[in-house]
């Protein structure tokens, strides 16, 4: 022993003094664990060591007697000693080891050399791709929890705050509980186990024994579970809708150019599924991986004193080796899972994508190659699905060996004491029972355990959602726009989606108030990207838009947008009632208001043809409707509006000619005396416009009044000509 403790106390400082040398690169390092090679080496020959210490078992008399308190606590440092030698040797192998000073410089200057890190950044993304598939889904695993947090505690309801608060007591009572139904069934059966004198009826016992069995029950059975679940349905959906609500206004809040690179249905599963998880991780945690651990550490401490140390050592072997099994395995798996994952979104954005184009699809006749790349989408989600639950299946054989050990280990032990008459047949029946008793939930902690790891997967692509923020924002304090008399200018304005192509070059024009002005151009030349400008769905490479001289950049997004009225190409419409895409226009109007809207936009009589008039489902993206019908609602829907400036984003140019006479019209009636901007394909509907600019390639190159740009027989004339000769031809 005195050999042991001199050897110890020689050793750690040695250990201390070669991780000091490594830190500062006197020592040879080793990349791929991150510590030295000679730290590791001194580790391992440590832990060798204290494991030879088991040689001399047999020797040491006391180990098996500990008779003494002494006793006792000699042999509890010797095993906190062997844990800690077995932790500091996994952690030297496993752990990245201590970030050198010179570490934290050379990244310095890898951030302030801006060429060089474009470069390292790639291939890092590229590594840290290959790191996301195998890191732990336990990682920052505070942080996460930090950030549930929010959505957990119930902070503006005292009553589910109560409801939280009881949930707790229960679950406290359980745990006692647990250590009083065995221990009265031991009493039980040595009330009538001949050698313990005579026999004697304890219907106390019985009464007692039945009562706790009625709160503990097995598994959801228990009273005191159903108890808690009920008092916690309301929590729990407190969580799913403070994290549902959230998400779905951070997903408002996100920029125009996310939402379009991004596919609506992996989108919606991500959401589903981080939602899902999120709302069932606190319950598996609390619920059931806490009292796992709480009932580990009750038994090894009752079994230690209770019986002897070796029946507690036997206990907490069995657990350690089960869950560290549990938790090899199923970190291994987590890249099965993540996989698993992506390849279901997969599945759900092509269905999603095939049902959102399902006229294109008939059009095309392509039924059978949607079926195809849904099958093909299908069948690789569901090969690695296999892998994931064939690795399942090896995880659950591990856990049933690991208990069957320990089942077989404690039960020949207590048996041989039982023999010999140190312990009764009821203590023998209270071992059984305790620890299948303990065994039963410990069964499902690797279900636990893997649903938990599931949900932080889950939760991840959730997150990433969350840490997703708006490109375009509000500036500090931002004021309204005010309105003034609905003047808009372009100041030499440059933009581009990329940097390799540039869109608008130098664009500069200025709408007075009340007047009208027209962006033509071929397609491609930028005029619908002025009007996402406008809205400030982008913000500029240089140059400034004004409105009533307000930089729209300083001013607050909300009343930007509420004082512009758009008609777009493509109307789409909500698969709700006409109603309400009409009312959509000002969600606080009256139905008289919203007839009005439509009698303005001349669809009111129309609407009242339908069987369901003015509550007839106008179906997905409005497909119900015709394509005037759609243009029409989306006139009355901005008449509803009562917009300060007016932009018709090519409102008629996917119509027939005779529909857009008809409608023109209608637009003529919105557009009367307000600022408006018309983005046009077809010529004829803005000859009356004010000013007609000329878009090519991005750039204004003319600029004029109708008969003025025809006069000097350039660009505009050309279009003008071919558009008629082409009326000419389909008439």
């Amino acid at each position: 022993m005195l050999l042991s403790a001199s050897f110890y106390c020689a050793a750690f400082p040695i250990a201390v003094y070669v991780l000091y040398l490594e830190r500062h690169k006197a020592l040879p390092s080793v990349p791929s664990n991150g510590h030295g090679l000679v730290l590791l080496v001194f580790w391992t020959a440590v832990f060798i060591v204290e494991n030879l210490t088991l040689l001399n078992l047999q020797n040491e008399k006391w180990w098996f007697d500990l008779q003494s308190l002494s006793d006792k606590i000699e042999f509890g440092f010797f095993v906190l000693r062997y844990v800690c030698g077995f932790a500091l040797f996994t952690l030297g192998l496993k752990a990245p080891g201590i970030p050198k000073a010179q570490d934290h410089f050379v990244f310095r200057q890898l951030h302030l050399q801006s060429h060089s890190a474009e470069s390292l950044l790639e291939s890092g993304n590229q590594a840290g791709n290959r790191n996301q598939e195998n890191r732990s889904a336990f990682a920052d695993f505070g942080k996460k929890v930090k950030r549930l947090l929010p959505f957990l505690w119930p902070k503006r309801s005292v009553q589910l705050q109560l409801r939280v608060l009881l949930c707790f007591f229960f679950l406290v009572v359980g745990r006692v509980i647990t250590v009083f139904v065995p221990q009265y069934n031991k009493y039980i059966i040595d009330s009538l186990t001949l050698g313990h004198g005579e026999l004697v009826f304890r219907w106390d016992y019985i009464l007692i024994y039945v009562a706790f069995w009625f709160l503990q029950g097995q598994g959801s059975n228990s009273f005191l579970n159903n108890i808690r679940s009920y008092l916690w349905i309301r929590v729990q959906q407190y969580t799913v809708k403070e994290i549902e609500v959230n998400m779905y206004q951070h997903l408002h809040s996100l920029s125009l150019n996310w939402h379009m690179s991004r596919k609506v249905g992996e989108v919606l599963r991500v959401m589903d599924r981080g939602t899902s998880s999120i709302s069932s991780l606190l319950s598996y945690i609390v619920f059931n991986i806490l009292p796992t651990f709480a009932d580990i550490f009750i038994a090894v401490i009752f079994f230690a004193v209770t019986f002897n140390i070796w029946f507690g050592l036997i206990v907490l072997v069995t657990m350690v080796g089960y869950l560290t099994c549990t938790i090899i395995l199923t970190e291994w798996r987590t890249k099965f899972r993540r996989n698993v994952n992506q390849l279901d979104n997969a599945v759900e954005a092509q269905c999603v994508d095939s049902l959102l184009n399902f006229e294109t699809v008939k059009y095309y006749n392509a039924e059978l190659y949607e079926l195809e790349n849904y099958k093909e989408a299908i069948d690789k989600f569901q090969s690695a699905e296999w892998i994931s639950q064939a690795t399942l299946s090896l995880l659950n054989t591990v856990q049933n060996t690991a208990i069957t050990l320990g089942v077989m280990a404690g039960g020949l032990l207590c048996a041989h004491y039982v023999v010999e008459g140190n312990l009764t047949s009821g203590d023998y029946v209270l071992f059984s029972s305790y620890i299948l008793q303990l065994y039963t939930p410990l069964n499902f902690f690797g279900t636990y355990y893997r649903m938990i790891q599931t949900a932080f997967v889950d939760m991840e692509n959730m997150f990433s959602l969350f840490d997703t923020q708006p490109e375009i924002v509000d500036v500090p304090h931002a004021l309204p726009l005010k309105v003034g008399d609905g003047c808009i200018e372009f100041q030499n304005v440059n933009f581009s989606y990329v940097p390799e192509r540039q869109i608008l070059h130098d664009i500069s024009f200025k709408i007075e108030p009340g007047q009208t002005v027209a962006l033509v151009g071929p397609t491609g030349s930028g005029k619908s990207t002025v009007t996402r400008l406008l809205f400030r769905f982008y913000d500029l490479q240089s140059g400034q838009i004004l409105i009533d001289e307000q930089d729209i950049s300083k001013v607050a997004q909300k009343s930007l947008r509420q004082s512009i009225g758009v008609v777009p190409q493509d109307t789409v419409l909500f698969n709700r009632t006409i109603r309400y895409n009409i009312g959509y226009g000002r969600p606080t109007a009256s139905d008289e208001e919203i007839e009005e809207a439509a009698n303005a936009a001349e669809i009111h009589n129309q609407i009242l043809t339908f069987p369901d008039g003015y509550d007839t489902i106008v179906g997905e993206r409005g497909l119900k409707l015709s394509g005037g019908e759609k243009q029409r609602v989306a006139i009355a829907r901005t008449i509803l509006k009562a917009p300060s400036f007016i932009v018709l984003d090519e409102a008629t140019s996917s119509l027939d000619t005779q529909t857009e006479r008809n409608i023109q019209q209608s637009l003529a009636k919105i557009c009367a005396n307000k600022t408006t901007l018309i983005i046009a394909h077809r010529l004829s509907t803005i000859i009356h416009a004010d000013e007609i600019l000329v878009l090519n390639e991005g750039r204004i190159i003319e600029r004029g009044r109708h008969n003025e740009l025809l006069e000097t027989n350039g660009f505009y004339a050309n279009m003008w000509q071919n558009q008629q000769e082409n009326e000419k031809e389909e008439s």
